[in-house]
C-alpha cells in the first residue's frame, strides 16, 4: 500500500528537503505540497523546487483543496499556521506529523484534543541520532544523579525564530524528569550580571544563533575533577526529513492518539 504524504512550506528550506526524502522513501509518494496561497511559488513542480526535476505535483496555496488527496500531511512551519493545518487534517480524518517548535501550553493542549480525533506524531527534533542521545541522556541523569551541574547549549542559523530550541527543552525535560523535578521550576535562560552562585538543581540554557548551523545541541554533566558531554551535531537537515518521512509511514493506519519520534523507532 503506497502512503500519500503531503507537505507544507513546500518551498522553503525543510519543505525542499521533505520533498527530496518522500522521494527516496519506499512505500510513500508525494501527493501534494503546499505554501502560502501569495506565495510566487504557487502552481510550480514540487519537484523542481527540490530540484528532483518535474514530478507532476503542483504546488497548492490551499490545504484545503488538496487535503482529500492525501494520507498523512508533514507540517513544518509555524505554531499557528501548524494548529490550522491540524484542525483542517483533524475535520478530514488525515494524519498529520508534527515538526514545528515553539507552541504555547495551551496550544500544545490543543494539538492533544485533535490527537483524540486522528494520529497525531509531534517530536522537537526528528533525527534518530537525537532521539537516542534522550535515551543516554535520561540514563546519564540517573547515574550521576545530584553530583553534576547541568547545562545545555545550542546553536542553530539565523533564520530560527524560537530559542532555546524544541530538542534543547526537550533534552532539558528527560532531564529533569530522571531527577525528580520540574523544568519550569529549574531552568535558567541566559545569565548576565551579578547572578550569585549556581544552584545545583538548575538546568541552564545557552542559545547561539549564527550563519546556517543547522542544529548543535551539548548536554554537560560537570561534576569537581571531571564531565560528561552528550552531544549531537547535525550537518543536514535530510536527518530530520528522513525522520518525520518515516514517522509518516508509521503513522498511517495508527488509532488516533499523540505519538512522538520514541514511538515511531520503538524506544
Amino acid at each position: 500500500m503506497t502512503v500519500r504524504v503531503g507537505i507544507t512550506g513546500a518551498a522553503g528550506r525543510m519543505g525542499r528537503t521533505l520533498i527530496e526524502a518522500i522521494n527516496q522513501a519506499p512505500g510513500l509518494v508525494l501527493a501534494a505540497a503546499v505554501e502560502q496561497p501569495g506565495s510566487s511559488l504557487v502552481g510550480a513542480d514540487a519537484g523542481e523546487l527540490a530540484g528532483l526535476g518535474k514530478i507532476g505535483v503542483a504546488v497548492s496555496g490551499d490545504l484545503a483543496a488538496v487535503v482529500d488527496d492525501i494520507d498523512v500531511l508533514i507540517d513544518f512551519t509555524v505554531p499557528a499556521a501548524t494548529l490550522a493545518n491540524l484542525a483542517l487534517c483533524a475535520a478530514a480524518g488525515k494524519a498529520v506529523v508534527i515538526g514545528t517548535t515553539g507552541f504555547s501550553a495551551s496550544e500544545d493542549e490543543d494539538i492533544k484534543r485533535a490527537a483524540g480525533r486522528v494520529p497525531v506524531c509531534k517530536a522537537s527534533n526528528f533525527s534518530t541520532g537525537v532521539n537516542l542521545c534522550f535515551k543516554l541522556l535520561d540514563m546519564a541523569a540517573r547515574v550521576l544523579g545530584d553530583d553534576v551541574d547541568i547545562e545545555i547549549v545550542e546553536a542553530h542559523h539565523r533564520h530560527k525564530i524560537d530559542a532555546p530550541s524544541g530538542t534543547a527543552l526537550s533534552m532539558g525535560g528527560v532531564v529533569a524528569n530522571a531527577l525528580g523535578r520540574d523544568l519550569a521550576e529549574v531552568a535558567v535562560y541566559g545569565r548576565e550580571g551579578q547572578t550569585g552562585a549556581r544552584n545545583r538543581d538548575t538546568i541552564g540554557f545557552a542559545t547561539v544563533r549564527a550563519g546556517d548551523i543547522v542544529g548543535d545541541h551539548t548536554v554537560i554533566f560537570a561534576a569537581d575533577g571531571e564531565r560528561v558531554e552528550i552531544t549531537h551535531k547535525a550537518s543536514s537537515r535530510m536527518s530530520f526529513a528522513r525522520g518525520a518521512v518515516r514517522a509518516a509511514g508509521w503513522l498511517n493506519g495508527r488509532e488516533p492518539a499523540l505519538y512522538d519520534m520514541q514511538d515511531v523507532l520503538g524506544l
